[in-house]
């Protein structure tokens, strides 16, 4: 007999052996038997070890299960009771005292039916048979979904949290900065001046985008798979929504097959993560190069020496970061690959699907910690990147749309000024010489059309600057304006992460009270 209910294979293994040859033929066959019995397979099936990041979901959502089946009076009182007790010394001895099992569920449950012995002492009074009951109405598969959104939203709003403390942080030392002019980059090539908070503010603003997908992410995650049993429901009288809220989850996911087999909120999570990681990996390419060309002076638990060039201060952490965005992005992929092509309802395949999310959320968090932490310790050195602003004739658009502001078409003004960078092999021109460039081609001086002083103010990097100041732009007033409604974006989402943990916390609490009103 083969199968599931199979215990040792074909049962022609088990005939004795006539001769010294066949002997040796059926002791192999043992062996291969003893191989493939389910000693091998039952560790490769059994998920136990990475449970332990659901292990409190898990007991949370027993509790809310059996509390609801006693309500139902699916179960009775004094079983409800045990269980629920028995539930409560399980929390107690840790997850490092469970059983073996296939998976964190399996234990639990043996736990509290068995009860668990370590040196003599009794961690768990297993409750006996009567401890099958909590199963009542339920699979592990729609108790794993539940599980996996449980903890899920625990890490979603750490991270929630990480950013939002994050983006405050760059605001601060924006703050600090309107006034430090520094050069701005485009294709790595020295483009306009800038300031050094335009620059934080440009990256606190995707923060502020990655937190929305993250809150938006949330909202779906928050949904209750419990109640769909196996896939398809299931003929007891179940009150689905009194699960959902005493888990706090914000509502249900309806369709039983859905609900079991639905992982988009991982891969929704994995990719809000992701794009988290590529922000990051970004601010960390532009503080490496900032650094490597005497910038930004990183603090020292930022930064390492060489182990053999002591003069070297090397931006590690910078570079993990950037690193780490790699795990991100490869849990994505690991997860999507996971998932493409599987059938509905519960397949194995499942079991491999969180940790990607878990690995991506992780290794993100922590580089919201280190990305941030460099930057808003560093010091910024006023001086060099004032000089640093004006290289490469950076302040050469400035000129160009001061003639476009005088009637000069702006395409003229653009050749005006692009001559005399050629002209000027790099440096900045001199009034006197982006004079005899507009001679050469408009016919006349550009003091015919703005005066000299207008110029140079054009030529300066913080004048340049201070000329910008659209909205969005450069100007210390406008990073001021921004950074008054950016402090507004940022107080709203903290207020919304407070009333999630809020919500979360409530439900928390009611689930405790009905289960000391059972125990």
């Amino acid at each position: 007999m083969t199968g599931e209910d199979s215990t040792d294979g074909d049962g022609a293994d088990d005939t004795p052996a006539s001769d010294g040859t066949d002997a040796e033929a059926g002791a192999e066959s043992v062996v291969r038997r003893e191989r493939f019995a389910g000693g091998p397979a039952r560790e490769f099936l059994s998920s136990l070890a990475d449970d332990e990041r659901i292990f409190a979901a898990d007991l949370a959502v027993d509790r809310a299960h059996v509390v609801m089946l006693t309500e139902q009076d699916i179960v009775p009182e004094e079983d409800a009771g045990a269980i629920l007790a028995a539930l409560d010394e399980v929390e107690a001895a840790g997850h490092g005292a469970l059983p073996g099992g296939e998976d964190v569920h399996e234990a639990i449950e043996t736990a509290v039916i068995e009860g668990i012995e370590r040196d003599g002492e009794v961690l768990v009074a297993g409750v006996g048979p009567a401890g099958g009951r909590m199963h009542t109405a339920r699979s592990r598969n729609d108790e794993v979904a539940a599980c996996i959104r449980y903890r899920l939203r625990e890490d979603v709003l750490a991270l929630l949290e990480t950013l939002i403390e994050g983006r405050e942080r760059l605001l601060d030392v924006a703050s600090e900065h309107t006034e430090t002019v520094m050069p701005g980059y485009t294709h790595r090539q020295p483009a306009q001046p800038t300031t050094v908070a335009h620059w934080i503010c440009s990256y606190e603003g995707a923060l502020a985008r990655d937190t929305e997908r993250l809150l938006d992410a949330y909202d779906r995650v928050n949904r209750s798979p419990l109640g769909a049993a196996a896939f398809a429901g299931t003929p007891f009288d179940v009150d689905r929504e009194r699960t959902a809220d005493l888990l706090g989850f914000d509502g249900l996911v309806e369709n039983a097959m859905d609900a079991v087999s639905a992982r988009d909120v991982l891969v929704e999570t994995t990719a809000a993560a992701a794009t988290v990681g590529t922000t990051l990996s970004g601010l960390a390419e532009d503080v490496v190069a900032f650094a490597s060309d005497g910038h930004v002076e990183l603090d020292d638990d930022y930064a390492s020496t060489s182990s053999i060039m002591p003069q070297k201060k090397n931006p590690d952490t910078l570079e993990l970061v950037r690193g780490r965005t790699g795990d991100a992005t490869a849990g994505l992929d690991g997860l999507l690959t996971t998932l493409k092509g599987l059938p509905r309802a519960y397949n194995r395949d499942l079991q491999r699907a969180g940790r990607h999310a878990w690995d991506a959320v992780d290794s993100v968090t922590e580089s919201v910690e280190v990305a941030v932490g460099a930057v808003a310790t560093a010091e910024w050195p006023a001086d060099r990147l004032a000089a640093a602003a004006g290289e490469g004739f950076a302040t050469a658009t400035g000129v160009a749309d001061l003639l476009a502001g005088a009637g000069v078409p702006f395409r003229t003004a653009h050749e005006v000024v692009a001559k005399a960078a050629a002209d000027a092999e790099g440096n900045t021109p001199t009034v006197t010489e982006l004079n005899a460039t507009g001679e050469a081609v408009l016919g006349e001086p550009l003091t015919a059309y703005v005066d000299a002083a207008a110029i140079e103010a054009a030529l300066d990097p913080a004048e340049n600057v201070a000329a910008r100041d659209s909205r969005g732009g450069p100007a210390p007033v406008a990073v001021e304006t921004h950074l008054d409604r950016a402090t507004g974006r940022l107080d709203a989402d903290g207020e919304l992460l407070a009333e999630k943990r809020r919500l979360l916390a409530a439900a928390a609490d009611e689930l405790d009270r009905e289960v000391n009103s059972h125990v």
